[in-house]
C-alpha cells in the first residue's frame, strides 16, 4: 500500500492501542461508529452539491477514516483487516466489469447497467443458495441485499428499481400520476373519517412511496429532488424572515398569515432564475 495509507492505518492502530491510545476511540464499537459513517457520507454528498472541491478532499478523508476505523476494529477481533476490504472490492470490480477486464462487451452506459444488474442477480442467487444450505426455511428474495440503514427515500428507490427489474412496475409516469391521485383521495377519506393517527401514517407512507415511484419513472432522483426542495425552502424562508424583520421594525407588530403569504410570494417573484 502507499505510504499515506500505511500512515493512516498506523495512526488508527495507535488510537485503538489499549496501552496509551485514545479513551474515546477505544470505547467505540461497530454500532457506535456506524452513525458517524452515515453522517460522513452525507457530508461528502453535501460538498459535491455545493461544488466545494477543496472541502470535498477533507470530507473524503473523513469518510476514509470511517472505513479504516471499522477495519481496525474488525482486525482486533480477527474478522478481517483493511487489506481484505481492499481485496474484496477489487475482486467485485473485476467481476462486475467483464466488458473491461474480460471478454464481454458493453458499448453504452445503459448496457453496462444491465450487465451490472445481471451479475448482481447471479451473485444474489448464489448467496441465497448458500444460505439455503444453512437454513432451509429461508425464502430468498430479490430485495435481500438492500440494507435497511439507507436513508428512507433512497431505500424506497432501490426497492422500486429492484422490483421493476423483475417486471413489477408501472408502464409509464402517467400511470403513477393516477395512483398518486388515488392515494391523495385515500388520505382525504381518512381525514374525513376522523384522522386516526395509525391510518394517516399508513396512507401518508403510501403517498410518499408513490411520489418516489413518479420520480423514478420521470428519471428524477427523489433524494436529489427533496434536497433541492429543502434548499429552496430554506433560502426563501430566510429571505422572508429578512423582509419580516424590516416590516416588524417599521410597524412594531406581528405579521398575519395573509401578510406572510404576500411576503412569500414576493420572495418567489424575486427569484427569476428558478421555476417553482
Amino acid at each position: 500500500m502507499s505510504p499515506a495509507i500505511d500512515r493512516l492505518l498506523d495512526i488508527m492502530a495507535r488510537l485503538r492501542d489499549a496501552d496509551g491510545g485514545c479513551p474515546w476511540d477505544l470505547e467505540q464499537t461497530f454500532e457506535t461508529i456506524a452513525p458517524y459513517t452515515i453522517e460522513e457520507a452525507f457530508e461528502v454528498a453535501d460538498a459535491i452539491d455545493r461544488a466545494d472541491y477543496c472541502g470535498l478532499k477533507g470530507e473524503l478523508g473523513d469518510l476514509l477514516l470511517q472505513v479504516v476505523f471499522h477495519a481496525q476494529m474488525a482486525s482486533e477481533r480477527a474478522l478481517f483487516d483493511f487489506a481484505a476490504v481492499c481485496e474484496a472490492i477489487c475482486e467485485k470490480m473485476l467481476r462486475r466489469h467483464p466488458h473491461v477486464f474480460g471478454e464481454a462487451s458493453a458499448g453504452t452506459p445503459s448496457e453496462v447497467v444491465r450487465s451490472w444488474e445481471r451479475i448482481k442477480a447471479a451473485e444474489r442467487q448464489a448467496e441465497a443458495s448458500a444460505a439455503a444450505l444453512l437454513d432451509a426455511v429461508t425464502v430468498p428474495s430479490a430485495l435481500d441485499d438492500i440494507t435497511k440503514r439507507l436513508p428512507t427515500l433512497m431505500r424506497a428507490q432501490k426497492l422500486q428499481r429492484r422490483a421493476a427489474g423483475l417486471g413489477f412496475d408501472w408502464p409509464d409516469a402517467r400511470a403513477v400520476l393516477a395512483k398518486l391521485a388515488e392515494e391523495i383521495a385515500e388520505i382525504e377519506a381518512e381525514m374525513a373519517a376522523g384522522g386516526e393517527p395509525a391510518r394517516l401514517t399508513d396512507e401518508l407512507g403510501d403517498l410518499l412511496f408513490t411520489c418516489v415511484n413518479l420520480g423514478r419513472k420521470l428519471g428524477v432522483d427523489g433524494e436529489t429532488a427533496l434536497l433541492h426542495a429543502n434548499a429552496k425552502f430554506e433560502r426563501r424562508f430566510r429571505a422572508l424572515e429578512a423582509l419580516l424583520d424590516d416590516a416588524a421594525r417599521q410597524h412594531r407588530r406581528t405579521a398575519s398569515l395573509d401578510e406572510l403569504e404576500a411576503l412569500w410570494q414576493a420572495v418567489k417573484a424575486a427569484e427569476t432564475d428558478e421555476p417553482g
